[in-house]
């Protein structure tokens, strides 16, 4: 998914490119990855000449929103505040991502959000 939202729209033959310099994988292999990720409606694709063209169906952001939504609903009963509790007692934020989210909650609590 990284190649296609770093590259846009881009054919088969990029995608490979862009994930060969960290990973060995034949050609076929990433053709298959990216019908998958269309199969699950991550991504679309478009026909040019004879090369499949395969874009995000959504960005970055919103896709790790909807993610973040099934981890809350699928281990935390659909609370938010026991998944982020659980993050602060696993200590998997910094001091400052704490005080930047703290920040956060006091701007929409003031706005009335």
């Amino acid at each position: 998914m990284g190649a296609v939202w770093d590259a846009g729209p881009c054919s088969v033959e990029t995608v490979h490119t862009a994930v060969g310099r960290k990973r060995k994988l034949k050609e076929a292999s990433v053709r298959t990855l990216l019908r998958r990720l269309e199969q699950k409606g991550y991504l679309r694709h478009e026909v040019e000449g004879r090369a499949f063209i395969y874009s995000a169906v959504e960005p970055a952001n919103s896709l790790a929103g909807r993610a973040v939504r099934q981890i809350i609903d699928r281990f935390c009963q659909g609370s938010i505040e026991e998944l982020v509790s659980g993050m602060v007692d696993a200590k998997l934020l910094t001091k400052e991502e704490l005080d930047r989210l703290a920040d956060l909650a006091r701007k929409r609590r003031e706005e009335g959000g």
